[in-house]
């Protein structure tokens, strides 16, 4: 079923709607979900919450994208799920190891300033990726977004683990030196 038609059921108030966006993208929304959180259980929640909160807050706009519409909505869900659960144990899981390191190029704030910042960052980045290999941009996206860790990419790219971290520290480098350049850091 093409986007267009899932999201007219979501705006008909159509339950199918949520069968046609399981079937649709629960796999990739699995993916991300499950690469975060690491047990099944929490991941199928995740998931659950992720189609309640499409189902409530279907935008009036279309969205550009539903698939990167509903990633966002799960990996934020997920992140917020994963923090909630490891908030005594902070320090050691892959996802603050991946926020910490990218925290060298992106600021973290609360303001409705720092949300515009935020916006521009993300659009930054998004021309930033675009300039780079198609093999870095993979495992930038990778590894920051779907917070694979070191050893899943180094698999999964057929490289060494030190060869990973090397390729990351260099491209957050150059996008440390990019944001610098248009302003964006101190």
């Amino acid at each position: 079923m093409e986007d267009e038609a899932i999201i007219r059921l979501y705006w008909a108030r159509d339950e199918e709607a949520i069968a046609r966006t399981r079937d649709k993208y629960g796999r990739f929304c699995h993916e991300i979900a499950f690469h975060i959180l690491r047990q099944r259980q929490d991941t199928e929640e995740c998931l659950n919450d992720t189609w309640l909160r499409a189902w409530n807050a279907m935008p009036e706009d279309w969205p550009r994208a539903l698939m990167a519409y509903l990633g966002k909505i799960t990996r934020n869900l997920a992140i917020t799920r994963y923090r909630g659960a490891h908030a005594e144990k902070r320090g050691g899981g892959t996802l603050e190891i991946a926020l910490d390191e990218l925290g060298e190029c992106v600021a973290a704030g609360g303001s409705v300033e720092r949300t515009v910042e935020r916006r521009e960052a993300a659009q930054r980045i998004s021309a930033f990726l675009r300039t780079l290999s198609e093999e870095q941009c993979d495992l930038f996206v990778r590894r920051y977004w779907y917070m694979d860790s070191i050893e899943e990419l180094a698999a999964r790219f057929g490289m060494s683990e030190s060869r990973v971290k090397s390729s990351l520290f260099r491209t957050r480098k150059k996008l440390r030196t990019c944001l610098e350049r248009e302003g964006m850091l101190e």
